[in-house]
Protein backbone atom coordinates (compact mmCIF):
# COMPACT_ATOMS: atom_id res chain seq x y z
CA UNK A 1 0.00 0.00 0.00
CA UNK A 2 2.77 2.43 0.90
CA UNK A 3 4.55 1.68 -2.38
CA UNK A 4 1.38 2.44 -4.36
CA UNK A 5 0.91 5.73 -2.49
CA UNK A 6 4.53 6.76 -3.13
CA UNK A 7 4.21 5.86 -6.82
CA UNK A 8 1.00 7.89 -7.09
CA UNK A 9 2.69 10.87 -5.43
CA UNK A 10 5.65 10.68 -7.81
CA UNK A 11 3.36 10.51 -10.85
CA UNK A 12 1.42 13.57 -9.67
CA UNK A 13 4.58 15.64 -9.09
CA UNK A 14 6.55 14.53 -12.16
CA UNK A 15 6.91 17.31 -14.72
CA UNK A 16 4.87 16.81 -17.87
CA UNK A 17 6.71 15.19 -20.75
CA UNK A 18 8.20 17.58 -23.28
CA UNK A 19 6.34 17.13 -26.57
CA UNK A 20 8.36 16.20 -29.65
CA UNK A 21 8.04 19.16 -32.00
CA UNK A 22 10.93 18.13 -34.25
CA UNK A 23 8.42 18.02 -37.13
CA UNK A 24 8.42 21.85 -37.12
CA UNK A 25 12.17 22.17 -37.72
CA UNK A 26 13.28 23.63 -41.04
CA UNK A 27 12.80 26.53 -43.40
CA UNK A 28 9.22 27.14 -44.54
CA UNK A 29 7.96 29.45 -47.29
CA UNK A 30 4.46 30.77 -48.17
CA UNK A 31 4.10 32.68 -51.48
CA UNK A 32 0.32 33.18 -51.40
CA UNK A 33 -1.92 36.26 -51.27
CA UNK A 34 0.72 38.59 -52.70
CA UNK A 35 3.07 38.09 -49.79
CA UNK A 36 6.34 36.31 -49.13
CA UNK A 37 6.31 34.77 -45.66
CA UNK A 38 9.07 32.56 -44.31
CA UNK A 39 9.52 30.84 -40.97
CA UNK A 40 12.64 29.09 -39.77
CA UNK A 41 12.55 26.72 -36.78
CA UNK A 42 15.52 25.06 -35.12
CA UNK A 43 15.38 21.43 -34.13
CA UNK A 44 14.49 21.04 -30.43
CA UNK A 45 17.48 21.03 -28.09
CA UNK A 46 16.79 20.16 -24.45
CA UNK A 47 13.13 20.99 -25.16
CA UNK A 48 13.82 24.40 -26.75
CA UNK A 49 13.11 25.36 -30.39
CA UNK A 50 13.95 28.84 -31.65
CA UNK A 51 12.21 30.45 -34.60
CA UNK A 52 11.98 33.60 -36.63
CA UNK A 53 9.64 34.78 -39.35
CA UNK A 54 9.96 37.43 -42.04
CA UNK A 55 7.02 38.66 -44.12
CA UNK A 56 7.32 40.95 -47.13
CA UNK A 57 4.12 42.42 -48.54
CA UNK A 58 3.50 45.61 -50.48
CA UNK A 59 7.19 46.54 -50.34
CA UNK A 60 7.27 46.42 -46.52
CA UNK A 61 8.92 43.86 -44.29
CA UNK A 62 7.90 42.69 -40.82
CA UNK A 63 9.43 40.12 -38.49
CA UNK A 64 8.75 37.95 -35.46
CA UNK A 65 11.19 36.25 -33.11
CA UNK A 66 9.80 33.30 -31.16
CA UNK A 67 10.69 30.22 -29.20
CA UNK A 68 8.92 27.13 -27.93
CA UNK A 69 9.96 25.54 -24.67
CA UNK A 70 9.62 25.52 -20.91
CA UNK A 71 8.40 28.75 -19.28
CA UNK A 72 7.13 29.60 -15.79
CA UNK A 73 3.57 29.21 -17.21
CA UNK A 74 4.36 25.75 -18.62
CA UNK A 75 5.57 24.52 -22.01
CA UNK A 76 4.74 27.40 -24.34
CA UNK A 77 5.10 29.23 -27.65
CA UNK A 78 6.54 32.66 -26.86
CA UNK A 79 6.10 35.29 -29.59
CA UNK A 80 7.65 38.73 -30.06
CA UNK A 81 6.23 40.18 -33.30
CA UNK A 82 8.13 43.28 -34.36
CA UNK A 83 10.24 43.07 -31.19
CA UNK A 84 7.40 43.87 -28.76
CA UNK A 85 7.54 42.34 -25.26
CA UNK A 86 7.06 38.53 -25.27
CA UNK A 87 3.63 36.90 -25.06
CA UNK A 88 3.39 33.25 -23.97
CA UNK A 89 0.83 30.80 -25.34
CA UNK A 90 0.79 27.61 -23.23
CA UNK A 91 0.61 24.23 -24.95
CA UNK A 92 -3.03 23.10 -24.87
CA UNK A 93 -2.85 20.12 -27.25
CA UNK A 94 -0.14 18.21 -29.09
CA UNK A 95 0.15 15.18 -31.31
CA UNK A 96 2.58 13.67 -33.79
CA UNK A 97 2.13 16.57 -36.25
CA UNK A 98 -0.05 19.13 -34.45
CA UNK A 99 0.42 21.61 -31.62
CA UNK A 100 -2.09 24.09 -30.22
CA UNK A 101 -1.00 26.89 -27.89
CA UNK A 102 -3.46 29.12 -26.01
CA UNK A 103 -3.56 32.37 -24.03
CA UNK A 104 -7.13 33.45 -23.23
CA UNK A 105 -5.83 36.70 -21.70
CA UNK A 106 -4.21 37.96 -24.94
CA UNK A 107 -6.23 40.40 -27.05
CA UNK A 108 -5.52 38.71 -30.41
CA UNK A 109 -4.74 35.97 -31.07
CA UNK A 110 -5.79 33.66 -28.25
CA UNK A 111 -4.73 30.46 -30.05
CA UNK A 112 -1.70 29.56 -32.18
CA UNK A 113 -1.91 26.31 -34.15
CA UNK A 114 0.75 24.46 -36.14
CA UNK A 115 0.04 21.36 -38.26
CA UNK A 116 2.38 19.42 -40.52
CA UNK A 117 1.34 17.28 -43.49
CA UNK A 118 4.30 15.98 -45.52
CA UNK A 119 6.21 18.97 -46.93
CA UNK A 120 3.47 21.39 -45.82
CA UNK A 121 3.29 23.28 -42.54
CA UNK A 122 0.12 25.20 -41.72
CA UNK A 123 0.23 27.99 -39.15
CA UNK A 124 -3.01 29.55 -37.93
CA UNK A 125 -3.87 32.17 -35.33
CA UNK A 126 -7.38 32.54 -33.94
CA UNK A 127 -9.27 34.81 -31.60
CA UNK A 128 -11.82 37.60 -31.50
CA UNK A 129 -11.65 41.22 -32.53
CA UNK A 130 -14.57 43.41 -31.52
CA UNK A 131 -16.58 40.33 -30.51
CA UNK A 132 -16.17 38.74 -33.95
CA UNK A 133 -14.24 35.51 -34.57
CA UNK A 134 -11.12 36.21 -36.63
CA UNK A 135 -8.23 34.13 -37.92
CA UNK A 136 -5.16 34.31 -40.13
CA UNK A 137 -3.49 31.37 -41.84
CA UNK A 138 -0.19 30.62 -43.54
CA UNK A 139 0.36 27.59 -45.78
CA UNK A 140 4.09 26.98 -45.83
CA UNK A 141 6.06 24.56 -47.99
CA UNK A 142 9.44 23.14 -47.04
CA UNK A 143 12.20 24.91 -48.96
CA UNK A 144 15.98 25.22 -48.98
CA UNK A 145 17.22 27.87 -46.53
CA UNK A 146 16.66 31.44 -47.72
CA UNK A 147 14.61 30.47 -50.79
CA UNK A 148 12.56 33.44 -52.04
CA UNK A 149 9.18 33.54 -53.76
CA UNK A 150 9.25 33.94 -57.55
CA UNK A 151 9.09 37.58 -58.66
Amino acid sequence: MLTAMLAAALIQTAPPATPDLSWMAGYWLDCSDGREASETWSDPRAGLSVGHAVTVQGGRASFEVSHIGPTPQGFAYVAQPGGVPPTAFVLAESGPARAVFANAENDFPTRVIYERDGDALKARIEGEIGGQARSMEWNFRAAPLNTRCPA
